[in-house]
């Protein structure tokens, strides 16, 4: 088991990519924080894991990622139930459509929030404990969007840019303390977001033609890169970006 006796943070898993990075990690031994502002969605997750797994694997925490009281609470109930925190994957994500010129203040807000400010929220949360141990794994959830531009989506745009810079400065700082902080640029990937894709005929079309392979991504591909950063095998790779696209960017 790659992740063995490693405790994790995900937020954003109670559905989509966060779930598939949640199963992965507990199938690979490691304790998991399933985090997300959905009761619902969280708890289907913690189920899914108990019916593969058992009990005593996960257990799921409420949170506003935006939130820096939440998000004291959520490290908290890490500590007080598994004693440490050896990976943070900041996942939780949202995405919205509009012209600039016609966004309001309030979406643009949301959307740096909770995709950006969410990242140096939990991040200054788990930093301290990790430096402690003395080694830690931050894992961030950027996007192709943040590498390529996309119509309609400048606010989001903006948020995953940022959390790519964030990814390589942070790298920077704690490089020397064996604190590796990377992040997954993630394609077009079959969750909630993307289901008006799926269920347009055309959409999906116009889509699948920009991606090389020929399919719209899973979650268990962000799930298997995210396995790989969490894990003792990305030790040597800090401040990268890893694209799981089907090849989207490279034409």
């Amino acid at each position: 088991m790659r992740l063995e006796n490693k405790v994790a943070i995900i937020t954003g898993a109670g559905s989509g990519i966060g779930r598939g990075i949640a199963l992965t990690f507990v199938r690979e031994g490691a304790k998991v924080i399933v985090a997300d502002w959905s009761e619902e969605g969280g708890k289907e997750t913690i189920s899914q894991i108990e019916k593969n797994f058992g009990a005593g694997k996960a257990i799921f925490v409420k949170v506003d990622v935006s939130n820096a009281n939440d998000v004291k609470n959520m490290v908290k109930t890490c500590l007080d139930t598994f004693g440490k925190i050896d990976i943070m994957t900041n996942n939780a994500g949202i995405v919205s459509n509009g012209l600039l010129h016609e966004l309001t203040e309030e979406v643009w807000d949301k959307m740096i929030n909770v995709d950006l400010k969410s990242v140096y929220l939990c991040s200054k949360e788990v930093l301290p404990e990790m430096l402690k141990q003395g080694k830690g794994k931050i894992i961030n959830t950027a996007s192709v969007a943040a590498l390529v531009g996309f119509n309609t989506l400048p606010h989001y745009c903006a948020a995953k840019g940022g959390v790519i810079a964030l990814t390589r400065a942070m790298a920077l700082d704690y490089a020397s303390k064996k604190i590796n902080v990377n992040c997954i640029a993630p394609g077009v990937i079959k969750t909630e977001m993307t289901k008006g894709i799926e269920n347009d005929p055309q959409t999906l079309q116009n889509t699948l033609s920009q991606i090389p392979t020929g399919r719209l991504g899973e979650p268990e591909d962000i799930a298997n890169a995210a396995l790989y950063l969490a894990s003792d095998e990305s030790d040597y790779m800090t401040g990268q970006v890893l694209v799981v696209d089907g090849g989207w960017t490279i034409k």
